[in-house]
C-alpha cells in the first residue's frame, strides 16, 4: 500500500469517489456540503492511499493557511478501516506540512473519530459543534 499526492484527473477522481462513498452515501452528507471551492484550487493538496492492486482505499486533503495547516476530508472505505490507511494518509499530510514549514495542524474531527486522531498526537481544542449535521470537535497538533 502506498500513499500518493494526487494531481492528475484520475487521482483526484479517486479521492472524490472515496469521499462520495463515505460522506455522501454512507453518512448521508448533502453533496452541496461535501463539495466546495477548495476542491478546485491547485493549492489544495490531495492524497490517496492505494492498495497493491491499485484500489483507492483512503483519502485526505491538506491546505496551507497563513497561521496553520488545515487537514480535511480524511476518510477510508469500509474495506480499508482499521488497516492503517487513515494513518498513512495522516502521515503523508504531516510530512508535506513539515516540508512546507507548517508547524501547527488543525482539523475538525467527527466525535467518533477523536480516538483515531488522539493516537496520532492530536488534542481536542473546542467544544462539540455540528458540521453537516454530524457532531465534531476541533483538534490540533504541533509538529516538531
Amino acid at each position: 500500500m502506498t500513499v500518493q499526492q494526487v494531481t492528475d484527473k484520475k487521482g483526484k477522481q479517486d479521492a472524490f469517489d472515496i469521499r462520495n462513498e463515505v460522506f455522501v452515501v454512507e453518512q448521508k452528507v448533502a453533496p452541496d456540503l461535501e463539495w466546495d471551492e477548495f476542491d478546485k484550487l491547485d493549492s489544495t493538496i490531495m492524497f490517496v492511499d492505494y492498495d497493491k492492486d491499485g484500489t483507492a482505499l483512503a483519502t485526505g486533503r491538506f491546505r496551507v493557511l497563513p497561521e496553520y495547516g488545515k487537514v480535511e476530508r480524511i476518510c477510508a472505505r469500509k474495506i480499508a478501516r482499521k488497516k492503517g490507511s487513515g494513518r498513512r494518509i495522516m502521515e503523508a499530510i504531516e510530512k508535506e506540512a513539515v516540508a512546507q514549514n507548517v508547524s501547527l495542524l488543525k482539523l475538525g474531527a467527527q466525535t467518533t473519530a477523536i480516538p483515531f486522531y488522539e493516537k496520532l498526537g492530536y488534542e481536542v481544542c473546542s467544544d462539540i459543534f455540528l458540521d453537516a449535521g454530524i457532531e465534531h470537535k476541533n483538534m490540533q497538533k504541533k509538529l516538531s
